[in-house]
């Protein structure tokens, strides 16, 4: 739906660093999220920039929130990515899974009283606890504000290989080799013809 990565929603870049790849959301007033896969399991970062949380409003990441993620993921915690420019994590919610684990892990947290959704977890998370073609269809004629095709939504989520029409059913100003360098970086298939 975006062509140009700098005004893309959501992004998937299977080549992330050696051995891990990384799903984002950033939806362009400041809110983020960033999903970090590896072979020691899953890293879940989140930034709801309006959150009672916010490490702005607490010079720093608010008490919890990251010191008791596992040492296997302590890079994810120091990554440059997820910091701002004076090295500190832009982080209000924080969850993490290792291989091993049977169920996700959070910090120890005293949320603030009488805040709804605190750490903006439930608006950030809300399409990865619903992850079904209908509800990004939904997402994405709220937010692109065009009809978006239920079928070729389909079509995506179920992994199989995209073609022109598809391209075209979704945005008809795309060219399936426009997308050449996007679906490689996520390793998604394609056909050239």
């Amino acid at each position: 739906m975006s062509l140009e990565w700098s005004s893309r929603y959501h992004s998937f870049d299977a080549g992330w660093s050696p051995g891990e790849e990384m799903g984002s959301m950033r939806n362009g007033s400041g809110d983020e999220y960033s999903v970090v896969f590896s072979a020691a399991g899953t890293y879940i970062r989140g930034f709801a920039h309006e959150s009672a949380m916010s490490p702005y409003v607490n010079d720093g990441p608010w008490p919890g929130v990251l010191d008791s993620v596992s040492e296997v993921f302590h890079h994810c915690v120091e990554e440059p990515a997820f910091c701002d420019e004076d090295g500190m994590p832009v982080v209000t919610a924080c969850l993490w899974r290792e291989v091993g684990d049977d169920r996700w892990q959070v910090g120890e947290i005293d949320y603030p009283d009488g805040v709804s959704d605190p750490d903006g977890a439930l608006y950030l998370f809300a399409r990865l606890v619903d992850p079904s073609p209908e509800a990004f269809r939904r997402f994405a004629e709220d937010y692109y504000e065009v009809p978006v095709d239920l079928d070729a939504v389909r079509y995506v989520y179920a992994l199989r290989p995209l073609t022109q029409a598809v391209v075209t059913t979704l945005n008809a100003d795309l060219a399936l080799r426009d997308l050449a360098d996007d679906l490689a970086a996520a390793r998604y298939p394609s056909v050239t013809s």
